[in-house]
Formats: structure tokens, sequence, C-alpha cells
């Protein structure tokens, strides 16, 4: 596969290999896919979290604000609790 890069991205690519943080200009390609791919499966995760609690405040599944939070302080307490 050739690739062509605008100049702005070929010197990222360069100063990023040039600083040692990779060995070859194709494994900051690489890296950089392999973030793409994992933020668009990051984002879609978020889009389905949304739209089912869209859907909550929909059918009137509805917490108040302060009762909501008192429950996650709850939660996250019992959590750390059980790695003590």
């Amino acid at each position: 596969m050739d690739l062509h890069l605008p100049s702005e991205l070929r010197k990222l690519v360069e100063h990023e290999r040039a600083a040692g943080h990779y060995a070859s200009a194709n494994d900051v390609v690489r890296e950089a896919l392999r973030v793409l791919a994992q933020d668009r499966k990051w984002r879609a995760g978020v889009r389905r979290k949304i739209a089912a609690g869209m859907a909550q405040v929909r059918a009137g599944r509805l917490v108040e604000g302060d009762r909501a939070v008192a429950k996650l302080r709850r939660r996250i307490g019992s959590r750390r609790g059980k790695r003590s």
C-alpha cells in the first residue's frame, strides 16, 4: 500500500519516529490506526448508552439527582470495600 500524507501529518510521523517513540513510520501509522479503531469502538459504546438512557427518560424512568448521586457513592464504596 502506498500512502500519501499532507506535509503536516508527514512532519508529525517523522517527529514521532525521530523522537524514538516508534521504530518506523509504519509503526506510527499502525498505532494511529489502532487508536482510531479503539476510539470509534468507545464512541459507539457511548452512543448506545446515551440511547438507552434517553429511552429510559422517554419511558419516565427517572431518578432525582441527589438519589442518583447517593446510589453511585454507595456502589463506589461497596466496590472499594471488596478490594480491601
